[in-house]
């Protein structure tokens, strides 16, 4: 009999975009993956009280995962913390899930896009710092729409003028 090669990752840095229920004691977690874009892992009985998981599994925190699974639905194995606490109130909190509301709907699953990862990161610890939200998330939208291939061409203006950095637009 072949053996089944099981795709495993270990110790891989994770952000939970999103959690729901799955089956009576399950959560599917959303996780955006350096280098392996967004992945859809199910925790299974993370919605139990004594579940070593259940409490870690909240967003915008640099999470450690270990997950395996050949199929697109994979197994969560474990989490870790991965970094300092980032707490988002208010605004910026609302801001945050607006991020990863954006990434869930718009990056296709297992698509690599560490770049994105790295300033997703970025973004949130500015977004924890509450300067300056709106010009953040258009900074943010921006640099997603760049790396899925849509740019805006900021080259020229509406008159075919070339774009003055000083100016304003």
């Amino acid at each position: 009999m072949a053996s089944v090669n099981i795709h495993r990752q270990d110790n891989q840095p994770v952000y939970v975009l999103h959690t729901y229920p799955f089956k009576e004691t399950s959560l599917v977690v959303e996780l955006f993956a350096h280098g392996f874009g967004r992945v859809a892992t199910t925790a299974k009985g993370a919605r139990r009280p004594r579940s070593a998981m259940r409490g870690m599994l909240q967003s915008f925190q640099p999470l450690i995962a270990t997950w395996s699974g050949k199929l697109e639905l994979k197994t969560l194995h474990s989490l870790d913390w991965g970094g300092g606490l980032l707490l988002l109130k208010g605004e910026a909190l609302m801001c945050g899930f607006y991020l990863n509301e954006l990434l869930l709907r718009l990056l296709p699953r297992e698509d690599p896009h560490e770049a994105l990862f790295e300033y997703y990161s970025a973004t949130l610890k500015i977004l924890a710092s509450g300067e300056d939200l709106a010009t953040t998330l258009r900074r943010f939208e921006l640099k997603l729409l760049q790396e899925l291939g849509y740019a805006i061409p900021l080259h020229q203006d509406v008159s075919h003028e070339q774009i003055v950095e000083t100016e304003s637009y």
